[in-house]
């Protein structure tokens, strides 16, 4: 497959939806992760109103959620971004896993590109200085995530054609 940059000629950003689910937990802190996602999409030519956004309760819910939306073919990308954290059990490490697997799985299933900004930090604390960094690694990892999205939105489809 050439993948080379001429062949983005007929790719047409404005035109793909994109939902981006995010978990409800830190949602101070996760949210930030769409307002970069967002602010890169934008500048690319993606329409606003074609980017969904979507609360799930958890990180651990957003595999089936991604995958409940990758199947009604509506969606040209799915995006999910959530915050797991060390409560001090050995929980993270599994939700962190099941997440991750389960999201690689739905876009290997669908064919619709599943990213994540589904992050494990090994430091959290609820105090003012974790808070204010994460909000600002989350913009980041959203605007990452978007470039993400956007080159795999492109490739998908040039493989498809």
């Amino acid at each position: 497959m050439n993948q080379s940059s001429t062949n983005s000629q007929t790719f047409n950003p404005s035109t793909k939806r994109v939902a981006f689910l995010h978990a409800s937990w830190h949602s101070d802190i996760v949210l930030q992760c769409w307002e970069g996602f967002k602010e890169v999409l934008l500048s690319h030519g993606y329409n606003e109103d074609n980017l969904e956004l979507i609360a799930v309760p958890g990180a651990y819910e957003i595999p089936l959620q991604a995958k409940l939306l990758a199947k009604t073919g509506n969606y040209h990308a799915i995006a999910a971004s959530g915050l797991v954290v060390d409560g001090g059990i050995y929980r993270h490490d599994f939700v962190a896993q099941a997440v991750c697997n389960g999201l690689m799985q739905v876009q290997l299933e669908t064919e619709v590109p599943v990213l994540t900004a589904v992050l494990t930090p090994h430091n959290f604390h609820e105090h003012d200085e974790h808070s204010s960094y994460f909000k600002r690694h989350f913009v980041k990892k959203g605007q990452e995530l978007a470039e993400a999205a956007n080159r795999t939105m492109l490739l998908t489809e040039l493989a498809k054609s």
